[in-house]
């Protein structure tokens, strides 16, 4: 049996994918794209010998660094079935829509220019017929119950605490006459996040594949990140402000909708108008609503004294554009949650342009800000920036929260590996840069006598 990288390994975080072979099967687990700049978009193509004959596809879960080259299969005539959790289903069918609408609109505009240099048109990487295909062979099945997805290999799925159905990937492989367990951890999440349950404790395992996103660092604790973001609302609200906060679509919007549920109950601030702008998100959030199931105690309680919408109702959805551009008329105090998160595209850039300049508005950073991108710049104390050709004061309060991270920090990293260290596995450290995947291995020999391997892209790794 050996297991090739095919992407999110030589320190790269983005792409992952994973190729599992025996002597009678081949399975891929997850089948990530590649993002930021344009060395990722030349990797985001796949060897047809390195997925054609696939029994099955697994994911862990349903961001775009671990789906979005799904329908790169449909494209290349690779009819595997693809398996995952209820809620991952649904969220990767979101996000890929998405996807493939974004992609066809950048290369639209890319074609005008090309047209005009008279130059060929290209083809996005995915139509929305691949994506269409790949959606039909997404199939559900439950947490911790094991499923045959190929000749000799049986798969099951357990939590990660990430996101709304997020998973560990646990198989169990026949392999020359043995039976050898692979793990393959996905993205874990922060242990005491709201809206999700803790990451499950899993205790035996010939192989893991672990993420190392965060592996040389821990995240400021939660509490105090959601204290310091009640003491922002506080302060804008007094001053009749407006808080803009650019928000992920998928995780980020639902943790902060459940944030603000919790503030207005707990009586912090009174009521106010809060715009949920960003038809993505919206959808999405109505998933979340749907798998409650998925909730942690703490939710759970809170529901159960009062529906979570009692204290939202001055959440207004905005799913149209008209709906968008009336926002602009509301007086403050009032908040808006729009995408891009990273301030790169979207609405959001309609709402700084139009606030960026007045000192009484805040914007609160709640996610990573990618360099290069207007977040950055925000966060790097830009006194100008430019929306649209515009040049735009920075008059506003910038704020950065970085405690509202999905992904479990180094503390957590550990522990979730100390509860499969006693069964001596080979580890294998992914979905890292260098410096965090080799600070983590480094940690883990050190307490737990285990040494790490560290696969380059498209390295074979045998077991």
């Amino acid at each position: 049996m050996k297991i090739k990288v095919l992407g999110a390994g030589g320190g790269e975080v983005t792409g992952s994918a994973y190729l599992v072979e025996t002597d009678h099967a081949r399975i891929l687990v997850d089948c990530g794209i590649f993002q930021g700049g344009k060395q990722a978009v030349a990797m985001n193509r796949f060897d047809l010998k390195d997925v054609s004959n696939l029994d099955a596809v697994l994911v862990t879960h349903a961001h775009l660094d671990h789906t979005g080259r799904l329908p790169l299969l449909s494209k290349l005539g690779v009819p595997a079935p693809v398996f995952c959790t209820q809620a991952t289903l649904e969220l990767t069918s979101l996000i890929l829509r998405d996807s493939a609408h974004v992609q066809e609109m950048d290369t639209n505009r890319v074609n005008r220019k090309r047209q005009r240099a008279g130059m060929r048109a290209i083809q996005p990487l995915v139509s929305h017929e691949d994506t269409e295909d790949i959606i039909g062979r997404l199939i559900a099945q439950p947490y911790d119950s094991q499923l045959p997805v190929a000749p000799g290999i049986k798969a099951s799925f357990a939590e990660a605490g990430h996101m709304l159905g997020s998973s560990c990937i646990q198989l169990s492989i026949e392999d020359q006459g043995r039976m050898k367990k692979v793990i393959f951890s996905g993205d874990l999440g922060p242990k005491g996040a709201p809206i999700l349950k803790d990451f499950e404790e899993l205790h035996t395992a010939d192989a893991v594949f672990m993420e190392t996103t965060y592996g040389d660092r821990d995240h400021k604790p939660l509490d105090e990140t959601v204290n310091e973001f009640i003491s922002i609302v506080k302060t804008a609200v007094a001053a009749r402000g407006k808080i803009l906060i650019p928000t992920f679509a998928v995780g980020r919007a639902q943790l902060m909708i459940s944030i603000l549920a919790s503030m207005f109950r707990a009586r912090h601030v009174p009521p106010f108008p809060i715009f949920l702008d960003s038809p993505m998100a919206i959808d999405a959030s109505k998933i979340y609503f749907n798998h409650k199931e998925l909730y942690d105690e703490e939710l759970l309680e809170f529901i159960k004294q009062k529906p979570l919408m009692e204290d939202l109702a001055s959440l207004k959805m905005c799913p149209s554009a008209e709906d968008s551009i009336a926002i602009n008329k509301v007086p403050g105090p009032m908040m808006v949650l729009a995408g891009a998160g990273m301030c790169n595209a979207g609405r959001i850039l309609h709402h700084l342009k139009y606030n960026l300049w007045k000192p009484e508005t805040h914007v609160i950073i709640v996610g990573y800000q990618g360099s290069g991108t207007l977040g950055r710049r925000l966060v790097d104390g830009a006194e100008k920036v430019r929306i649209f050709g515009e040049e735009i004061a920075v008059k506003a309060t910038i704020h950065t929260l970085g405690g509202f991270s999905a992904h479990a920090g180094q503390k957590d990293l550990l522990d979730w590996f100390s509860h499969l260290a006693p069964a001596k596995p080979k580890l294998v450290l992914i979905h890292g840069e260098d410096i965090p995947r080799k600070t983590l291995g480094s940690m883990i020999m050190e307490r737990f006598g285990t040494e790490a391997i560290y696969p380059s892209m498209n390295e074979e790794v045998s077991l």
